[in-house]
């Protein structure tokens, strides 16, 4: 087992341990946190594949802008054991059936899959750098990313006159 597999390994982990302690820890914030721990996880495995451009895009949109997103709107909700509706046991019980169905379908999807084993070659391998994508982005696609960016631009004029008092 070389360096690789071991780090791949360890980012399994955390991001399977970190989204179970998403789902079932009882604070927000704290719910809130371990996603962004799930994302650092993601962040390394796009790494891995020699994505560096969406390790670093997943970071900034996903674990900054999104997750201060969540926690602004958690902070602003006010949440307290008072405001909290009280949890009733066909609900629990509805839950849990429908959860057990979901995991039931995907077991037996995953039973009737064929499993293929192939190494990633992510070292060598141009695919994934920005280089390529800077490239494909302003030859091929020139145009829609002109279009693109004059509809950001009106977006933004539109924003200011909205948000603009008289």
């Amino acid at each position: 087992m070389n360096i690789t597999e071991i780090l791949f390994w360890f980012l399994t982990a955390l991001a399977i341990l970190s989204a179970l302690m998403v789902v079932f820890s009882r604070n927000p914030v704290h719910s809130v946190l371990w996603l962004i721990l799930v994302f650092f996880a993601i962040s390394g495995h796009y790494i891995m594949l020699n994505a560096q451009f969406l390790a670093i895009v997943n970071l900034i949109v996903y674990a900054g802008a999104i997750m201060v997103l969540f926690l602004f709107v958690i902070m602003l909700m006010n949440m307290n054991s008072d405001s909290e509706p009280q949890k009733n046991k066909w609900l629990k019980m509805a839950g849990t059936v429908a959860g057990g169905s979901l995991l039931l379908i995907l077991v037996a999807a995953l039973k009737n899959s064929e499993v293929q084993y192939q190494k990633v070659e992510g070292a060598q391998g141009t695919i994934g750098l920005i280089h390529n994508l800077g490239k494909t982005l302003f030859t091929d696609y020139v145009v829609p990313f002109e279009i693109s960016s004059v509809l950001f631009l009106s977006a933004m004029v539109g924003a200011v006159v909205i948000g603009k008092k008289d």
